[in-house]
């Protein structure tokens, strides 16, 4: 008899818009002209069409689906996955952040392929993002799907709108975190998970 598996589609987090790619390259043109810089010069012709396609590729979600499993063995401490790396796009200065997130649960029922911890990241990475944000939206996602005892996340990471403009804190590091369940009243394994930090 086979083990029942169960797969959550994860819808993106925006709207379901089209993208209008032509109108970004304009609008990109259009800001390099506004910038005092003419789009038809040189090397500067194909940069509209770069970077409309590298900002549609960094908000456009990739959807997956959540697959869980019985938890036969009664399996009950925590499951983390640490380092796994992001990178994401201010909401405020459309500039990039990156870093890593470390995902932990305590299973109940039903336990989750591991990739799908890392990929439940790269999700909510893709987007105009601010991390407190996309750290609550990692851990409510693992919670709809899964229904654990706990989830724990810890997401670590460098603003370019502070390392690269702006205060030009090159060396520090935003972290964030967020505890559900068990693990927001267990001092001891929320310990573990923030000292889990890779970078």
């Amino acid at each position: 008899m086979s083990t029942p598996v169960y797969a959550t589609p994860l819808h993106a987090l925006t709207d379901d818009a089209r993208v209008d790619r032509d109108a970004a390259m304009t609008a990109v043109a259009d800001l390099l002209l506004a910038l005092g810089h003419d789009p038809d010069a040189g090397d500067l012709v194909e940069t509209p069409r770069r970077v409309a396609d590298a900002l549609i590729e960094m908000l456009s979600p990739e959807p997956f689906e959540m697959t869980t499993f019985p938890n036969d063995d009664g399996y009950d401490e925590a499951v983390v996955v640490r380092g796994v790396p992001f990178v994401s796009l201010c909401r405020h200065h459309l500039l990039p952040f990156r870093g890593t997130a470390t995902i932990g649960y305590l299973p109940g029922d039903r336990l989750v392929g591991l990739s799908k911890l890392a990929r439940v990241a790269l999700h909510h990475a893709r987007g105009l993002q601010v991390q407190e944000a996309m750290t609550m939206q990692i851990a409510r996602t693992l919670e709809t799907a899964l229904t654990p005892r706990g989830v724990g996340v810890v997401v670590e990471a460098e603003h370019l709108c502070m390392s690269a403009r702006g205060v030009r804190t090159a060396t520090a590091t935003t972290v964030t975190t967020a505890f559900r369940g068990e693990l927001a009243h267990d001092d001891a394994l929320q310990a573990r998970l923030i000292g889990a930090r890779t970078s």
